[in-house]
């Protein structure tokens, strides 16, 4: 069998002892865990191991494979001077691999590498690998901003370049799982941690690799996860083989979830070709997202249609609106989401229009095509938009931080003719001062410089 195996490995640097210098022994079952892998790696004999990291570079719209010949690392960014390991790659079957990626239409190579050393998202693994005598070159790939798919379908790639080669390939998951288990750890709590840990390591245990493909973006966010697209791409290199599955370890007493699997490949499996099945649970996805849009979003939906399909707006407003829609004035802001990431957000503070549907529409035909963060939406993108129409209140002046609520007031940061607005209850603003220093960003405010205040609420439509 070309791929004998796979682990799925967290890299949080104390657990090196050089670094933890004893804190390790607060996850030793991880410790404990990972040498089990190691030693599981090991007893494959491996020619190569092909490790995802999401700390190598990371582009949105590529996927990155090291280049050069060889690679060193080491751990003294963290503390340990002289904990250091270099390492071969191996240059035919990454050529092999970005070959049949291409071939794929996928977006994989060499290109923009910005430190050629190796980050610790892959000299973690690397060495526990090490002191369980593996020695084998390796292919590093970073990971990106495309659809899970695509890191499915690239993890397929990388196993047909293996087997085109005749290289027996273990593929090395490295990730952690989320950020925000404990309210004392370094990145604070949200309830979505746990039950992202739950549900990835039941996916673990059980071996089922689909649950990394369709687990809610929102929920991966929100707990703050680096390691699931890691997953897919593990989960794409294993397509058609059956596997024996094992959860060694999960825990997160320092408030980030470490998990340890190994899946051993015991055959070929028709029954564990998951891309199908994914874009079959997309289409009924989409569908009832479509089903249950309200006029609000319906309104920016054929906006952004009409527009992207005849690179005209709408000639005219659709009979029978809302009154809510034509009767009223207000600001209007169009979000456009794809894949759980932004694709376009641009709005108004302040009504430009007669009506709220005409702001919604000059508003989403911006948000698809003019917002300068990002490419203009193409039309192979509409099915998987996913839009919110958030409709503002009418601004009022405040004299301090502590009358805004990240959840229930957006705000205005203004210094002279500069103005930058957040709006409220967004993905990773959790505090006030993330609020606030976001917004002035976005007005080109320096921290030094006065400023005031103005906060808004909103009525989200989705």
């Amino acid at each position: 069998m070309p791929i004998p195996g796979a682990i799925i490995v967290p890299h949080p640097p104390l657990i090196i002892p050089t670094v933890g210098r004893g804190q390790e022994r607060g996850i030793q079952a991880t410790v404990d865990a990972y040498r089990a892998a190691a030693r599981r790696v090991a007893a494959w004999a491996p020619d190569v191991l092909v490790v995802t990291t999401p700390h190598s570079v990371m582009y949105e719209d590529y996927f990155h494979i090291s280049p050069g010949a060889s690679a060193r690392g080491d751990m003294a960014g963290f503390g340990a001077r002289g904990t250091e390991l270099s390492v071969a790659y191996d240059a035919p079957l990454r050529a092999e691999a970005i070959r049949i990626a291409e071939t794929e239409g996928l977006a994989a190579g060499t290109l923009g590498e910005r430190s050629p050393a190796l980050d610790h998202g892959t000299f973690i693994p690397l060495w526990f690998l090490r002191e369980a005598g593996v020695r084998c070159p390796i292919l590093r790939v970073g990971l990106s901003g495309f659809s899970p798919l695509h890191h499915y379908r690239l993890g397929r790639c990388l196993a047909r370049a293996a087997e085109t080669l005749g290289r027996r390939a273990v593929f090395v998951a490295s990730g952690d799982l989320s950020h925000k288990l404990r309210a004392d750890g370094p990145y604070g709590f949200a309830p979505e941690g746990p039950a992202y840990d739950e549900q990835v390591t039941e996916a673990m245990a059980s071996g089922d690799f689909l649950r990394f493909l369709t687990m809610d973006q929102t929920l991966c966010d929100r707990a703050a996860e680096c390691g699931q697209r890691s997953f897919q791409i593990m989960a794409g290199a294993l397509d058609g083989l059956a596997v024996k599955p094992e959860l060694l370890s999960h825990e997160g007493p320092f408030g980030v979830g470490y998990g340890v699997a190994v899946f051993e490949v015991t055959g070929r499996s028709e029954t564990r070709r998951f891309a199908a099945a994914y874009a079959a649970a997309e289409l009924e996805r989409r569908a009832a997202r479509r089903a249950a849009e309200d006029p609000w979003v319906r309104l920016a939906r054929l906006s952004v249609e009409t527009y992207v399909k005849s690179g005209k707006p709408l000639a005219a407003l659709p009979d029978g609106l809302d009154a809510g829609l034509t009767g009223e004035r207000a600001g209007a802001f169009v979000s456009l989401h794809l894949g759980g990431r932004l694709r376009g957000c641009i709005g108004t503070t302040a009504p430009t229009t007669d009506c709220v549907a005409r702001e919604i529409v000059q508003n989403a035909v911006s948000a698809c095509s003019r917002d300068p963060r990002f490419p203009p939406v193409s039309e192979a993108e509409l099915d998987g938009l996913v839009y919110s129409v958030d409709v503002l209140g009418e601004p009022e002046p405040i004299g301090s931080p502590a009358q805004l609520d990240v959840k229930r007031y957006g705000v205005i940061v203004s210094c002279g003719m500069r103005r930058g607005l957040l709006l409220p209850d967004l993905d990773g603003v959790d505090t006030v001062e993330q609020q606030i220093d976001i917004a002035r960003q976005k007005g080109g405010i320096a921290a030094s410089e006065r400023y005031t205040l103005q906060r808004f609420e909103v009525v989200r439509h989705t």
